[in-house]
């Protein structure tokens, strides 16, 4: 070993990055009635009642799920390259998923999805969730957006959710024509949401390519194993921070306000509370959906890149039932550990901090605390 070990010039920095178990919300010097709090988002000229969308998932997000989304307040979003474009009796291909080995339960999704997609079955779906007077948000790759954001455009989806693992206005491929966010725009011509990314640089390129919306998230979901197989993955609150921070530049720049979704690993009211006061205007949340008694996947999830025919960073996961998807959202709990009832949470936490709305929310002062989980707890981690 060499007696210079350690004296070289630096190669590069490494940042500490913050997930929600590191830090905590330092409560406000005035406090209001949960019942004030306005908890309402637009994305376009579509207004939420709550900051709250449901993944693109096909465990989870059904077109009787998404009409329950809307009803409920929120948005669900439809996976249109999923099972639900690809056969007729979606049910029937969930069952079969739901039923099969663990050993082979990825084998098994991999053959099913490579069935072509099927554009005749896009509009049967937005046409299913329309009749219903609710609000349609549809979810495309990258790859596939050109092709068939146009179809669903045209057979009336409301918003266009392009997303994949990882999203950039710069992607370089062999394809002579990529695909161009800007032109994609002109093309369908509703609120157009992006994702997923993790960074300053990324959120802003992505923005000044006129998105209407961002997910950010990088490998945090319960079925995802991006973290594990390819070591890719910023941690929640660094990542809502820095997307935020470009957010802010990107309207003092241009005056569009482009609201971000924290998306991924949102587990309790105190993860959703926090993702606000990192800078989100709501939040992206699947594996808590799934658990709900109404979704279509009986207790079961698995992601979008499960699938994935050579490098599956994904698994099928049994998270079991929990309750109902008004539990989960509005309550009454039946849980002490902030698992349900997060709107409920979300109220009381912005009330602590004296906040009004999502906005003032943002300006919550965040400690990082490694101990916000276990100071004083002996006895509920003994039980």
């Amino acid at each position: 070993m060499s007696d210079n070990f350690g004296q070289s010039s630096q190669f590069k920095t490494i940042s500490h990055a913050y997930g929600f178990e590191d830090v905590g919300i330092v409560p406000g010097e005035i406090t209001i009635n949960p019942d004030q709090t306005d908890l309402s988002v637009y994305i376009g000229e579509y207004k939420l009642d709550i900051p709250v969308l449901a993944s693109a998932m096909d465990a989870v997000m059904s077109p009787e799920y998404a009409i329950l989304m809307s009803q409920m307040g929120g948005l669900g979003v439809l996976n249109l390259e999923g099972i639900y474009s690809r056969y007729e009796d979606y049910h029937e291909i969930i069952d079969r998923i739901v039923n099969s080995d663990a050993t082979q339960a990825t084998n098994l999704m991999q053959e099913i999805y490579a069935q072509p997609i099927r554009e005749e079955l896009i509009a049967v779906r937005i046409k299913q969730i329309k009749d219903q007077g609710a609000i349609c948000a549809v979810s495309f790759t990258p790859q596939n957006a050109k092709r068939l954001a146009p179809v669903a455009v045209d057979a009336g989806a409301d918003l266009v959710v392009i997303q994949a693992t990882v999203t950039t206005a710069r992607h370089l491929s062999k394809s002579n024509v990529g695909l161009n966010f800007d032109t994609l725009k002109e093309i369908v011509k509703v609120p157009l949401l992006v994702g997923n990314c993790a960074s300053f640089g990324a959120a802003k390129e992505l923005m000044n390519c006129g998105i209407d919306g961002l997910l950010v998230g990088v490998g945090p979901g319960a079925a995802c194993t991006t973290r594990e197989v390819v070591g890719v993955g910023v941690p929640q609150v660094t990542a809502t921070m820095e997307c935020a921070a470009a957010r802010e530049q990107y309207y003092n720049d241009s005056g569009k306000y482009v609201p971000i979704f924290t998306d991924g690993g949102i587990r309790t009211g105190g993860d959703l509370c926090k993702s606000i006061a990192s800078g989100a205007d709501g939040v992206m949340i699947g594996t808590p959906f799934a658990q709900t008694e109404e979704a279509i996947g009986r207790g079961f999830n698995w992601g979008m890149a499960t699938p994935h025919p050579a490098l599956p960073r994904g698994i099928r996961i049994n998270a079991g039932v929990k309750g109902s998807i008004k539990q989960l959202l509005y309550g009454p709990s039946s849980r002490t550990d902030g698992t349900q009832n997060l709107i409920g949470a979300l109220e009381v936490g912005m009330g602590m901090c004296g906040a009004y709305n999502l906005k003032e929310m943002q300006q919550a002062d965040l400690v990082i605390a490694p101990s916000i989980r276990t100071e004083g707890k002996i006895f509920q981690h003994s039980m």
